[in-house]
């Protein structure tokens, strides 16, 4: 293959910054708005004043929360940033914005505990097919060597990590850094453009050794380069430039440049990168498969509920360009009308009247249009480009308000929630009464409920949600129920005699009659079958009862007096009379677990499980995740709700699990006293 011309390009681009918790994406954000001039001063993390992590929970917490955007121009070109959380928590935000941007920045450090994380991020990058840069961080903080840091990294990435600087060091400390494809050197300066200097010549050896290992990656992919190599013939610094870009484009390489966000060092060199490596809109429209030939096309990357001006969904204009008042389709054909053009800024919008291939730009009030979805100028709409799969959630409340007046308002709040950030997921769960909130962390759900008190002003209670307990018996019993009532007029009477006995665990109720000569009219059987589904609503110990057969047996009637209530009635008096002979035992669910961690804290986790009375039943290598392991086990629900508290502490944050239903067991002794005494509350 020959050399590649790779060309500069110029136009809006979309950048998404990415990495592992606390890695110092929001500081980079704050670093390159200063540096072009977007900001008049770069401010810390710790001053509460950054552009990015603009909400009163990212601030309370100290860490991202949501995605947020950020529009700048650097050397005459629009250049939008989405700082992306770095907890796995709020990862999902992540998703829409990697499909329709046209880099990723990952912000990664001289951290061994953070690579679990890095390796997500990456892993799900190469799945995206999101070409990205890699910026060592905090390179003036660490003593490891940047080439054993790169080594320790590479086990992330599935492309080579291609270094193109290497730290300058001065008496063992960062000074700056040298650029391998420039063959020069920048000292650096606190929050100011790095002053240009030779390369020292204690420091020509290693830089020299570094490029060549830099140009033999770049020749795997460029055979003239190979040739030169070979014959030790210097190759030109534009043909250098021009591999740099194509391969960064096409995926093959990972290229890493190294920094100070914090100092604002290094800063200069990533946005030239960007500059003039990034794929533009074009090659991302590509990647997407999506239509071209002018037509209109708008891609949503996140939905956002502002206090005052509706709703935004702020979207990547793939081709075409959009006009306020603009009509757009959604899939299946149904449209809505663009209320509002906003370039983002942080918390803040600039109106503008129209936005152009390539734009990041917030939509107003679209308001059936949900994150994830493309939006055409054509009737009909189309398909969205991606489609995305919600990861399991793992942690559960129940919330409700603490005034029944609020009942309406906080649902309505919980949906625009849900609209904001897909991955929360509400259910109304039938057998306690409760609404229950998932979603993907303890974190997670505290924000959500923070948002509510917050937000939209509606104080709530937050608590485990009920466990489903059920009961059932161990013995058979035949018993009588007689309801006999006189007071006046028509009286009422119903009188059965019913078999109970216990089923198989999993049958379920079975309700038969072996009533002979009609001593039960037929049209009251349903009514005492209909007596004792009610009673089986909740039995002796305060859960419902399950696999249970009852049979009607016998009876008798008044002409007059007896109806579909007495017989109802009298159901349910067998019933409860019956059942206390019957041995009643409490059931607790119990669930099929699949644990996914990293490899080095498999052993940790095996012994979390029987801590929590669960049962392992093997482990083994996860299917395409080198390092990884994923565990099988059967555990009690009750135990399952602060799992990934523990699991992820074991983990340095990113184990996950599944779990679906398996069997019911019996539960006995102090923890089925427990349980009752909860009335249902997980233990």
């Amino acid at each position: 293959m020959g050399n590649r011309a790779g060309g500069r390009r110029t136009g809006p681009k979309c950048i998404a910054i990415v990495g592992p918790f606390s890695s110092g994406k929001t500081t980079l954000l704050e670093a390159i708005l200063a540096r072009t001039g977007a900001i008049p001063r770069q401010n810390p993390i710790s001053s509460g004043n950054t552009v990015s992590d603009y909400s009163p929970e990212a601030r309370a917490h100290a860490m991202s929360v949501e995605a947020t955007f950020a529009t700048t121009d650097f050397m005459g070109e629009s250049l939008t940033l989405a700082d992306c959380p770095g907890s796995i928590e709020f990862a999902f935000e992540a998703e829409p914005v990697l499909a329709a941007c046209d880099l990723a920045v990952v912000v990664a450090e001289a951290d061994e505990k953070k690579i679990p994380a890095l390796q997500l991020i990456m892993r799900r990058l190469d799945e995206l097919g999101v070409p990205r840069i890699l910026f060592l961080n905090k390179v003036d903080k660490t003593e490891a060597g940047v080439r054993e840091t790169l080594k320790m990294l590479q086990s992330t990435s599935r492309t080579p990590l291609l270094l193109r600087q290497i730290p300058l060091r001065k008496d063992g400390v960062v000074v700056g850094s040298i650029d391998l494809a420039l063959e020069r050197a920048y000292v650096y300066r606190e929050y100011a453009e790095s002053q240009i200097a030779e390369i020292p010549n204690d420091e020509k050896a290693r830089e020299m050794e570094a490029r060549f290992s830099m140009l033999e990656t770049l020749a795997d992919h460029d055979d003239a380069l190979m040739e030169q190599l070979l014959e030790e013939i210097e190759p030109p610094k534009d043909a250098i430039f021009d591999d740099l870009s194509a391969d960064l484009r096409s995926g093959a390489v990972t290229p890493v440049l190294i920094g100070s966000a914090e100092k604002g060092n290094g800063v200069l060199r990533l946005l030239k990168a960007i500059r003039h490596d990034a794929p533009d809109v074009e090659t991302t429209r590509k990647r997407l498969n999506a239509p071209n030939g002018g037509q209109t096309v708008v891609q949503v990357m996140k939905t956002i509920h502002t206090a005052h001006g509706g709703k935004l969904s702020v979207s990547r204009i793939l081709s075409g360009s959009v006009a306020d008042g603009a009509e757009l389709f959604m899939p299946g054909g149904a449209s809505a009308k663009v209320s509002g053009i906003y370039r983002m800024f942080g918390k803040d919008q600039i109106k503008q009247a129209s936005a152009d291939v390539g734009e990041t730009v917030a939509l107003g009030k679209l308001d059936n249009v949900r994150t994830g979805q493309t939006l055409t100028a054509t009737k009909g709409g189309m398909q969205p480009l991606v489609t995305f799969e919600l990861p399991e959630p793992v942690f559960a409340f129940s919330v409700h308000p603490k005034e029944r007046k609020d009942d309406v308002r906080m649902s309505t709040a919980l949906q625009r929630l849900a609209e904001e950030d897909p991955s929360l997921s509400l259910r109304h769960q039938q057998d306690s009464s409760e609404t229950v909130l998932s979603g993907h962390g303890e974190m997670h759900l505290r924000v959500t409920v923070e948002r509510l008190e917050g937000k939209y002003q509606i104080p709530v209670e937050a608590r485990p949600p009920a466990v489903p307990y059920r009961e059932t018996i161990r013995k058979a019993t035949q018993q009588r129920g007689r309801h006999k009532k006189q007071s006046g007029g028509h009286g009422q009477f119903g009188d059965v005699v019913l078999d109970i006995k216990p089923l198989p665990r999993g049958t379920g109720f079975e309700f038969t009659d072996t009533i002979t000569g009609g001593v039960v009219p037929k049209t009251y059987i349903p009514s005492v079958e209909a007596g004792v589904r009610d009673f089986l609503r909740s039995g002796p110990l305060g859960f419902p009862i399950v696999d249970i057969a009852v049979n009607l047996a016998d009876g008798s009637y008044h002409t007059v007096d007896s109806s579909d209530m007495a017989f109802q009635m009298a159901a349910k008096l067998a019933m409860k009379e019956g059942l206390a002979a019957c041995s009643p035992v409490l059931l607790e669910p119990i669930m099929k677990v699949e644990i996914f961690t990293p490899s080095d804290a498999t052993a940790r986790i095996t012994g979390i499980v029987p801590q929590r009375r669960g049962q392992i039943l093997g482990y083994d290598a996860r299917p395409g995740w080198p390092g990884w392991d994923v565990i099988e086990a059967t555990m009690p629900q009750a135990e399952i709700g602060n799992l990934i508290i523990e699991l992820r502490s074991a983990t340095a944050g990113v184990a996950s699990y599944r779990a679906a239903f398996d069997h019911m067991a019996e539960l006995t002794g102090r923890l089925a006293d427990e349980a009752m005494n909860a009335g249902g509350k997980a233990a």
